[in-house]
């Protein structure tokens, strides 16, 4: 476990902190100032609630329920109720670091004094995080409208000792005995505080900064990819022009563009043809590789700023106001979120599809100009890499099936009171599966351009000394070079796990100096 501290203040995270504590273990701490102003706060939500006058989510019912005041005595069970009762969810269970994730997003919009949740509940929250102990959340069950409802219920329900919970050795066991094993109390929630503990965009917010994370790496994967399989096909580098990318000065493409020339610094393969007639252009799928990648970096570029401003947020309903007002607001709406993780599908599909294509141009004798077909060794005898480029394909076909927007969805809830929803959620679950799908389709391309390199490089052509790199740190990682077909999925399975981890861009940045 990473015993590096993420300290929660009152002005919100940053997008490092969430992935340290999600991923990597990192404990939290609240700040002085964090419990100061949780304190505060608390004094302005006690105060409303010995008042006769009702005031919504203090000394109310919820959502289309908000009509009845309820007496002193029934507000500790209505507490208690509002998260059993949205503790809901079905289907099979969420990642660990997503868990991981939404409750340290929800801690970080208590923190922040705007919620008027007591500050022992606050460092429940974050006792639970320090132990390793992860509610089970399912996949269904939240419409990214009034917070991720029922994933923040399960969290909210092992704050009580209740539901069941993953333990750090990752079994799973009823909550109340992790977390006396633990030595922590469960809480005892009052006015409010159920209500403050479920209303936020954190799940789908969680999910977007770590594929925000995964996405950065795999771009600059793909423009790695893509260099190499220019350099295959005895594809010109001349389209890499920094001066060619001045004239539309998108900053992601300039960004691609530089990464592949880098890459292709030196190389012996590029302009070369294998009879007297020069090429005049390559296909779009090598010509056009910056524009398409830089398109995707600069959405994920938008996508990073939502993401910080969220990080920003202090997102309940309703919320604390320094004046002491407690007021409503529709701040837990999660489309701001929900727009951005569809847009991130969307250019990941993308993404996809052109690396499918360079790798179909590689194995296909009439497009290779002189590769054998499907790189095999002996065609005919030997497929080559024929089915990896099926299940790439397969893959690239499921890419574009999950671009399919969720945010454009919007299905009522709460009798006609929560009339129109995010649908964040969904777009943050399908979005996982496109980023994970990306990153097999790379490696797949990835695979196949290495393979052809090293059969060009037989011929007596030199591959850049980047290329270079990139293969031999594929090859040490298991992933065999040219020969006589073999069990295939192994090595495509080692080319997975070395693009996922960042051994790509590890491999050729000595060589090429920092990648964008």
């Amino acid at each position: 476990m990473d015993m590096h501290t993420v300290v929660v203040g009152t002005s919100g995270t940053t997008a490092e902190d969430v992935v340290a504590v999600a991923r990597h273990g990192a404990r939290v701490e609240l700040s002085a100032a964090a419990v100061d102003a949780l304190a505060a706060a608390r004094l302005i939500v006690d105060a409303l609630a010995a008042k006769p006058e009702p005031v919504y989510g203090v000394s109310t019912g919820f959502g289309a329920l908000a009509s009845r005041h309820i007496s002193h005595e029934l507000r500790a069970q209505l507490q208690r109720n509002i998260v059993r009762s949205h503790a809901a969810g079905m289907g099979p269970r969420v990642e660990r670091e997503v868990v991981r994730a939404l409750m340290f997003l929800r801690l970080k919009t208590v923190a922040s004094g705007h919620t008027g949740v007591r500050p022992e509940v606050a460092q429940t929250m974050a006792d639970l995080l320090n132990a390793g102990i992860t509610p089970v959340v399912h996949e269904y069950g939240s419409l990214g409208c009034s917070g991720d409802l029922a994933p923040l219920s399960h969290c909210a329900l092992t704050l009580m000792g209740e539901g069941d919970a993953e333990g750090p050795d990752g079994t799973v066991r009823p909550a109340g005995e992790l977390l006396a094993a633990h030595g922590i109390a469960p809480v005892e929630l009052a006015e409010k505080e159920g209500l403050a503990l479920l209303n936020g965009t954190d799940g789908m917010l969680g999910m977007l900064v770590m594929a925000l994370a995964d996405l950065k790496n795999l771009y600059t994967s793909a423009d790695i990819t893509a260099a190499l399989s220019l350099e295959a096909l005895l594809g010109t580098d001349k389209v890499l022009a920094p001066e060619l990318h001045a004239i539309r000065p998108h900053p992601g493409q300039g960004a691609s563009a530089d990464n592949m020339l880098r890459v292709l610094a030196g190389s012996g393969l590029t302009g070369h043809h294998q009879d007297d007639a020069p090429r005049v252009q390559d296909a779009y799928s090598v010509r056009c590789a910056p524009q398409v990648n830089g398109a995707g970096r600069d959405t994920l570029d938008y996508a990073a700023v939502v993401a910080g401003r969220e990080l920003a947020s202090s997102v309940d309903n309703p919320v604390v106001l320094p004046d002491g007002r407690v007021e409503s607001n529709g701040n837990f709406h999660g489309a701001p979120v929900a727009y951005v993780l569809d847009f991130l599908a969307i250019v990941a599909a993308d993404l996809g599809s052109i690396c499918e294509r360079r790798t179909d141009r590689l194995l296909d004798k009439n497009r290779s100009h002189g590769l054998p077909p499907f790189l095999a060794d002996d065609a005919g005898v030997d497929s080559g890499l024929m089915i990896a480029q099926y299940t790439q394909a397969a893959l690239v076909s499921e890419m574009k099936r999950l671009a399919v927007p969720a945010s454009a969805d919007s299905i009522p809830s709460s009798a006609m009171q929560e009339d129109h929803v995010s649908m964040g959620w969904s777009a943050a679950r399908k979005l996982r599966t496109a980023v994970d799908n990306l990153a097999r389709i790379v490696a797949v391309e990835l695979y196949a351009a290495t393979r052809a390199v090293e059969l060009r490089a037989a011929e007596g052509l030199a591959p850049a000394p980047a290329s270079q790199a990139a293969v031999a740190a594929l090859r040490a990682a298991g992933a065999e070079g040219p020969g006589p077909d073999r069990f295939l999925a192994p090595d495509l399975a080692a080319a997975d796990t070395f693009v996922r981890e960042g051994r790509l861009v590890a491999a050729v940045e000595p060589v090429t100096g920092p990648l964008a």
